[in-house]
């Protein structure tokens, strides 16, 4: 076990995965010598040359044609979308070609592509930088949404992504690149795809959280305790499919549950959760599901963003709720 902070790991994991396999190729806008604009693909280029590590034209949607062009000919293409919000350029690439690949072709043609792209608030980033997207991805058959929260697991589910046949979009949150540190295992390790992971056992009720909000709900797990109240904490990890087994299993431990998100209310994935929960285990539930979301607006200017933000206390506040429910 090494400590390294959450963007370090992916950085390992992409050096690893061009170790192993000579057809994995990483490209975007400014990965090369610059290494990103975040520095996750540091030192790469130098190390593997720019055959395999490469930059491109400030085009979206000609990375992803490029991606899926690729794909079709044995390469594993890691495509780098510079901020989260410019998917809306390549969103044709993702939506109506690589997520269709599979079915278009009757099984005979893949499209092996994992498109990397940072997302979430806190770091102060201009306008449409920082949206959260998983909501509009996750509805999107065919496609695969992966969303990290810490270290290790940023670095075996980005492995694991990348030895996927099928098209997957794994989503970095930026206020964790550089602010969480954690222990992550040496050399090369794959995490599961699609399974949830208990982040702290708990009995009175249930936070199902994923990516940047997943330290905030053991943030305020932390808190509930000292005032007796044992919460779980759900780490979802992959978003798109659901882990319903997963799922449903904290729900009928607990019988009370928070889906959180940081995404806008009528945006993410928590509406998704609860209506699955609803359906399949309603008779489990002892209290209403509650919501911790952001606000439904457009996504703020950085001098709004700490008014905007959900925090760990709106957490606390909705599971005392929860929990207080009669």
């Amino acid at each position: 076990m090494a400590v390294k902070t959450y963007i370090a790991a992916i950085t390992e994991a992409l050096d690893l995965a061009l170790e192993k396999d000579k057809n994995t190729l990483v490209f975007g806008e400014d990965v090369g010598q610059n290494g990103g604009v975040f520095r996750a693909t540091d030192g790469l280029q130098a190390k593997y040359g720019e055959e395999r590590v490469f930059n491109t034209p400030l085009a979206e949607s000609g990375i992803g044609g490029l991606a899926i062009g690729l794909a079709t000919q044995g390469y594993r293409p890691i495509m780098e979308i510079q901020f989260g919000t410019f998917i809306y350029e390549v969103f044709d690439s993702i939506a109506g070609q690589m997520s269709r690949t599979r079915y278009r072709f009757n099984n005979t043609r893949h499209n092996p592509i994992v498109l990397r792209t940072p997302y979430g608030i806190g770091t102060k980033t201009p306008e449409m930088h920082a949206d959260s997207i998983e909501g509009l991805l996750s509805q999107i058959p065919g496609l695969r949404v992966v969303m990290p929260s810490n270290p290790a697991d940023a670095k075996g589910l980005l492995l694991s992504s990348i030895e996927n046949n099928d098209p997957v979009m794994f989503l970095e949150n930026l206020h964790l690149y550089r602010s969480l540190k954690g222990e992550v295992p040496e050399g090369y390790y794959t995490t599961p795809l699609d399974k949830a992971a208990v982040a702290k056992e708990g009995t009175d009720v249930s936070i199902i959280a994923y990516g940047g909000t997943v330290p905030l709900a053991l943030k305020a797990a932390e808190s509930l305790e000292k005032e007796g109240i044992s919460a779980e904490v759900l780490d979802l990890r992959t978003v798109a499919p659901l882990d319903i087994e997963a799922i449903g299993k904290t729900v009928e431990k607990t019988g009370r549950v928070v889906v959180v998100q940081e995404a806008q209310r009528s945006a993410g994935i928590a509406a998704n959760v609860m209506a699955e929960i609803s359906e399949r285990f309603v008779l489990s539930l002892n209290a209403p599901i509650g919501r911790v979301a952001g606000p439904d607006s457009v996504f703020p200017f950085s001098s709004a963003e700490n008014d905007w933000m959900i925090k760990d206390t709106d957490i606390v506040n909705k599971v005392k709720e929860v929990v207080n429910y009669d």
